[in-house]
């Protein structure tokens, strides 16, 4: 198999899981939704915020530092088992630190940074989880970097099975006694459930590394590790902290301006917690390529191939930005329909609408980031994220007051417009390239508007009454036209090309 098969195999098959995964956890979140209303969902979000900065702290940077440097190792023939055995110290260490850290500081975090005390059971026992997170990033760093992504594909299939398992089992019999146990049960499944995936990952990689190990050498490579993964790990740090102050500023900025905690807490569940993992789904086949990217550049970068470097670049931006243009349309078009089949309240709908224009800058910035992280540029990375995230609190303690929870809208509007301006004009000094704006933005924006207005003329209903297959048999029937006006434009110009 050619390197640029594999490259398009490797995605495709990403892409699938990912959607897969994305889908479940879209239906999962509504049922979670349903079984513990939109307070709970905003409890559950603040539990999440803080938990992902606690992962970020286990992880610190292992899983891309892995990826990268076990690239180079093998472009440059030498053998990969000296950095993985750093790899799984650095790991160790990490994510036993948080661990205990989160246990013991449970109280405190429910206290003064939650300020509900209903979150502390639900942070001790994910504190669990925080060292088999950290050892399956190395894991999952070693796959993508040796090009066998099927291996992380599996684990995030068995993931998905005994999460949602987890999920409904808990819950059914749970949710019904109160909002804290129903967020201790969630809490008990994602533990159970990465236990579960890190013992698939080990097992996976040792027959992996018997199978096709390289050969042995002597010593660990940790400080190779770290010299890679520090910077990453204190830019993660730093924007997981500040990340974690915005979005517990959130509902007290909304209690400031008047609103009641359980209004504030659902404001933000319907936001955080029901319109962004609708608008972050689609970007499921850019992930899946983009994280592909990183092993790409990286051994271009070692083989100073310029030319490779530009014209991935250019071929990789292009293609994200022709996919979040339809996407953003579509979002756009259908977010109220959206919102009713999938959550029920309008307030969902009414978010999905009002993110909708910024995917493109959204997805965009995520594919930038891959490219400059596979050339090195993981530094400047770090100060433009922390950048972003510190601007980000200032816009949510000064903009909510003003226009309640639509203000963190608009923080999320304006910071993903400064972060993608600044990555992309670091991407362009490093890397000369020239994206095709006609054919990169006109014309998906064209043939989507034409999509989705032949679509409302063949399915005539919307609204609270539609079904959830009406409305997937409507996304379909446009994506189909989408689809088919792009093969026909692509057709026209070969032939004229040929004449």
């Amino acid at each position: 198999m050619s390197r640029k098969t594999k490259f398009i195999y490797n995605g495709l098959l990403l892409t699938l899981v990912g959607f897969a995964v994305r889908a479940v956890g879209v239906f999962v979140g509504a049922y979670i939704a349903g079984a513990i209303g939109a307070e709970g969902v905003g409890l559950q979000g603040l539990i999440s915020t803080v938990y992902t900065f606690g992962v970020t702290f286990a992880t610190s940077g292992v899983s891309l530092s892995v990826t990268r440097l076990v690239a180079t190792a093998i472009g440059e023939g030498k053998s990969t088992q000296r950095v993985m055995r750093g790899a799984f110290l650095y790991a160790f260490l990490f994510g036993a630190a948080a661990c205990i850290l989160l246990f013991a500081f449970a109280d405190l975090i429910g206290v003064y940074v939650i300020r509900d005390m209903r979150s502390v059971p639900a942070l001790r026992m994910l504190s669990l989880s925080l060292l088999p997170i950290a050892l399956s990033g190395v894991i999952s760093g070693y796959f993508v970097a040796v090009r066998r992504v099927t291996f992380n594909a599996a684990v995030q299939a068995v993931s998905q099975v005994m999460r949602i398992g987890m999920t409904v089992f808990l819950l059914s019999r749970l949710s019904s006694v109160g909002i804290e146990s129903a967020v201790s049960a969630l809490a008990l499944g994602t533990t159970l459930t990465e236990c579960v995936c890190f013992t698939v990952s080990l097992i996976e990689y040792l027959v992996d590394r018997k199978l096709y190990g390289s050969p042995r050498d002597g010593g660990c490579g940790i400080g190779d590790v770290s010299r890679v993964a520090l910077p990453l790990a204190f830019s993660a740090y730093v924007r997981s902290f500040l990340l974690s102050v915005e979005h517990s500023l959130i509902p007290k900025r909304l209690v400031d301006r008047g609103n009641s905690r359980e209004d504030a807490l659902s404001s933000y569940g319907y936001l955080g917690g029901m319109a962004l993992p609708i608008i972050l789904f689609p970007m499921t086949p850019l992930s899946a390529f983009s994280g592909l990217l990183v092993p790409e550049f990286a051994e271009c970068d070692g083989a100073n191939d310029r030319a490779g470097m530009q014209r991935i670049a250019k071929g990789a931006l292009e293609r994200a930005l022709m996919y979040a243009t339809a996407v953003a349309v579509f979002i756009f078009a259908f977010s109220e329909s959206l919102g009713y089949a999938i959550y029920g309240p309008y307030e969902a709908g009414k978010y999905i609408e009002f993110l909708a224009p910024v995917i493109p800058l959204m997805y965009l910035d995520h594919v930038t980031d891959s490219m400059l992280k596979g050339i090195g540029e993981q530094v400047y990375s770090m100060w433009v994220n922390i950048a972003d995230s510190f601007l980000s609190v200032i816009l949510v303690w000064v903009l909510i007051p003003i226009f309640d929870i639509s203000g963190y809208a608009i923080v999320i509007i304006v910071m993903e417009l400064f972060n993608f301006m600044l990555s992309y004009r670091r991407l362009k000094r490093r890397i000369s390239f020239r994206i095709d704006m006609p054919r990169a933005l006109l014309y998906p924006l064209a043939f989507s508007v034409i999509a989705v207005i032949c679509t409302e003329r063949v399915f005539c209903f919307s609204g609270s009454g539609v079904s959830p297959v009406w409305i997937f048999a409507k996304i379909v029937f446009a994506i189909c036209v989408f689809l088919s006006l792009g093969i026909i434009i692509s057709c026209a110009f070969e032939k004229k090309k040929q004449k």
